[in-house]
């Protein structure tokens, strides 16, 4: 039949990984995701900040580099790791409500009336969750694909935009957003998932070598 053809239409493998007959993977699609935002602000609730994301970045994570130069060549290890700051956009709302809730975060940060600053760090961190979903509404109840769990966050820094008289946009705030860890959940999913630590020669190499 015909709609046997649509099982052969991905890349084809050996014999021995798997069936020659298989499909395609359904893949996360972009526009299918929610932000929310724990302990942002003083308001409550934040979902109206989260009904105003236009865009969010998922997390970037890099290792710094330890190079070992070693006779004829040179050895690479992985250093100590970082999180790249993650970009939100967010509509700005005819109510205010938006910029109510960024505006407390930042004063929570920093007193700009005062000229005072948080005395310690949890006093205005606040956690970031970005789910992606499978396009459930309504009665469909929406499932979580993915979680990324961003904690320790502060705004490194928020741009309120520009106003044009040449445009048809609605304006937007863009947020930057620093953070101290983040794991991908629910746990077995990736980032987060307990592995154990390899010591030795069971994954690493042999012995106690680089």
């Amino acid at each position: 039949m015909a709609v046997s053809s649509l099982q052969r239409m991905t890349v084809p493998l050996a014999s021995d990984q798997s069936s020659s007959v298989q499909g395609l993977l359904m893949p996360k699609l972009k526009y299918r995701f929610r932000v929310m935002f724990e302990n942002f602000g003083l308001s409550k609730p934040t979902t109206e900040l989260t009904k105003q994301v236009v865009s969010v970045a998922r997390p970037n994570l890099t290792f710094e580099e330890i190079a070992l130069p070693i006779y004829n060549s040179t050895l690479k290890l992985a250093g100590r790791h970082s999180w790249a700051d993650v970009a939100c956009s967010v509509r700005d709302d005819a109510s205010g409500s938006v910029s109510k809730l960024i505006g407390e975060q930042l004063q929570k940060q920093m007193d700009f009336l005062e000229m005072a600053s948080a005395s310690s760090g949890i006093d205005y961190k606040f956690l970031t969750k970005i789910e992606i979903l499978d396009g459930g509404n309504g009665a469909a109840t929406p499932v979580v694909l993915e979680t990324w769990e961003l904690y320790g966050c502060y705004l490194k820094g928020a741009d309120y935009g520009e106003l044009n008289y040449g445009t048809n946009e609605g304006v937007t705030v863009n947020m930057t957003i620093a953070y101290d860890n983040a794991n991908q959940t629910p746990n077995g999913t990736g980032v987060g998932t307990a592995i154990g630590r390899t010591v030795g020669d069971v994954v690493t190499g042999a012995g106690q070598g680089a």
